[in-house]
């Protein structure tokens, strides 16, 4: 039996969301090779980021069943990433996102337009009543991109966090689906 995966590809205006291909290896290890990015995401997202480390994650990624990991495309090259960490057990009908872009395109409504999207995209498609994200209360950036998409802030999570050897803390935003 042979499983056919299509691609995803939705057009946000300003960037498209769509499936990763091997072929995006250089741009995204050219993007995410920034300690900006670094500093504002998970520690299992190296830094320095390495056309190695890119090529490893692209394979681990490319073709997965759920795909839940996508490009943020800008004039054909892939400059960013969004997707989601599927919950389970009692919380199955929740998912965590998570996203970055590259710093030559911040400030542009890039990630804003992505997040509003694919949001809808992700709630649709996994049938999730919850969607959330974590930024570092730091990260004033982020927490703006999520409240422009529609996503509440719920509190502060206070001293959750150690990212460069510092304790800090962490909003929790939320976007509840309106079904």
């Amino acid at each position: 039996m042979k499983i056919t995966v299509m691609a995803m590809s939705i057009d946000c205006e300003l960037c498209i969301i769509r499936s990763f291909q091997q072929s995006d290896e250089r741009t995204i290890a050219q993007h995410a090779n920034n300690k900006e990015i670094w500093l504002n995401l998970r520690d299992h997202f190296p830094h320095p980021y390495t056309q190695a480390d890119a090529q490893q994650w692209l394979e681990s990624i490319v073709g997965a069943i759920p795909e839940i990991t996508f490009a943020i495309s800008v004039d054909g090259k892939a400059v960013g990433a969004i997707g989601l960490v599927l919950q389970e057990d009692i919380e199955r009908c929740s998912a965590e996102v998570g996203y970055w872009l590259g710093q030559a395109y911040w400030g542009r409504g890039i990630l804003t337009a992505a997040l509003k999207t694919f949001t809808r995209y992700a709630a649709d498609e996994f049938k999730l009543t919850r969607l959330y994200a974590v930024p570092f209360l730091r990260n004033t950036a982020s927490m703006k991109v999520l409240e422009k998409a529609g996503y509440q802030r719920e509190g502060i999570m206070r001293r959750s966090a150690i990212k460069d050897g510092q304790v800090i803390d962490q909003a929790l935003y939320a976007y509840i689906p309106a079904y």
